[in-house]
């Protein structure tokens, strides 16, 4: 075997979906926003005057492939790095060699930086004098928001461009692209492939072309040829081929999902909160991470409306810790729809952030002489003693407060749920105690 031969095998066994790779920009798929004829990214292509960047959306929506096409269009070199294996070392020799490039041959050079979010403040750093300068044109790919995820000097110095998931018209336009093509996709195959099917694997790829490929790939190299050769992809293969609906779940996406579920308890949409709970568990969540959020809601956003809800809450997750999955998950749902359904009230939140003030605002406040403890007090004489509640049947007028916030009032229920009761009994005491 030669190395022309060589270079082929390595070609043919690549996947799919890197061979199916666009490299011209009449090719790519998806993101018109973006690469619509008149728009900015287009033009700069086109003139050679694409500055440094950062692509960010879902993975599979064509953020390295663009990279690289920009690099194929223009007149510099083009350099690539992962940021999860390479560190300081590798992006300084690329910026050696690009400044010896420029000076000796005027060409520019673009580092292009696949999960640019994996670098961390000293690796981010190495790079920002040599985009500065002109050194670099930087294109960084991420699935993580750079506004959040990366440092903001870097992000200062480049144009964002966000990626959105494909639409199911263009993951579809995908599939058949590799069914027909006869260099890098099964157009020298007779690959059949139902409608039924194709909507399957646009189904399972929840806007990720990458996915729908893999699976279209699985499928056509794991059915045998019929006797006339055919190689008959349908629905049932699909199925088989997806399994199951890939969730596209990066970071932010994660948070606004949690977010989400959080806001539905909070609006008592038992339907909503269960929808996002379920996807998140779907996408690789831990459930206790969403238990720990119905215990903080049930005090948040329940509170005294039902003081039952943050006991029945930890009821459930020890039930889902004894039994585990998927059987869990009944006590999951049973949480989530016992919290939307409880009457909310978040004067428990409000009387926590009003004493937590007080107690910032005051500064040094002293126990109050009839409140200390005698036993090591002796010395202290009370202007007034120490009153035994039980003696004067359960309630009596007293002072429990520092001087400085005798005034303070924190909690104040509502009138929702259990809180109406509350705030009649404490109504009574006030009036009992008033007086005496």
């Amino acid at each position: 075997m030669d190395l022309f031969d060589f270079a082929n095998e390595k070609v043919n066994n690549a996947p799919l979906s890197d061979r199916m790779r666009p490299t011209k920009l009449e090719d790519f798929i998806g993101q018109s926003h973006l690469i619509s004829p008149d728009s900015l990214l287009v033009r700069a292509i086109r003139a050679d005057k694409v500055g440094s960047c950062i692509f960010f959306g879902p993975p599979g929506t064509g953020k390295t492939t663009l990279a690289s096409i920009i690099a194929s269009s223009t007149k510099g070199e083009f350099v690539k790095l992962n940021a999860v294996s390479s560190g300081v070392a590798d992006a300084k020799k690329v910026i050696d060699d690009a400044k010896n490039r420029l000076k000796m041959y005027g060409k520019r050079t673009y580092l292009l930086l696949d999960e640019c979010h994996r670098w961390n403040k000293a690796q981010s750093d190495c790079v920002l004098a040599a985009i500065e300068d002109g050194s670099i044109i930087f294109i960084g790919s991420t699935t993580e928001n750079p506004n959040i995820s990366m440092t903001r000097a870097i992000v200062s110095r480049c144009r964002i461009f966000e990626m959105k998931p494909l639409t199911d018209a263009d993951i579809k336009t995908g599939l058949k692209r590799a069914v027909a093509d006869k260099i890098n996709g099964y157009g020298n195959l007779s690959v059949k492939i139902t409608d039924e099917a194709l909507n399957t694997f646009v189904w399972g790829a929840s806007g990720d072309l990458r996915n729908a490929l893999n699976a279209l790939e699985l499928a056509v190299l794991s059915t045998v040829p019929d006797s006339n050769g055919d190689i008959i992809i349908d629905d049932g293969v699909a199925k088989q081929s997806v399994q199951k609906k890939t969730a596209s779940v990066d970071e932010s996406t994660y948070y606004d999902m949690l977010s989400a579920f959080c806001k539905s308890l909070r609006g008592s949409d038992s339907d909503a909160a269960l929808y996002w709970a379920f996807k998140l568990v779907d996408s690789g969540l831990d459930p206790l991470i969403i238990f720990r959020r119905l215990i903080a809601h049930s005090s948040e956003d329940v509170g005294m409306a039902n003081p039952n809800a943050l006991q029945f809450v930890v009821s459930a997750m020890t039930a889902y810790e004894k039994v585990g999955y998927p059987e869990g998950n009944l006590s999951l749902a049973h949480a989530i729809i016992y919290v939307c359904t409880s009457p909310k009230s978040n004067r428990v939140y409000l009387a926590m952030e009003s004493a937590m003030n007080a107690v910032r605002e005051i500064g040094d406040s002293y126990v109050p002489l009839h409140l200390r403890n005698t036993q090591y007090s002796s010395l202290d004489v009370a202007d007034t003693p120490y009153l035994y509640p039980h003696s004067f049947g359960g309630y009596v007028k007293q002072q429990y407060l520092p001087d400085k916030a005798k005034d303070c009032v924190f909690y104040e229920p509502s009138e929702n749920g259990e809180e109406k009761k509350i705030k009649e009994f404490m109504r009574y005491v006030k009036d009992v105690t008033e007086k005496e």
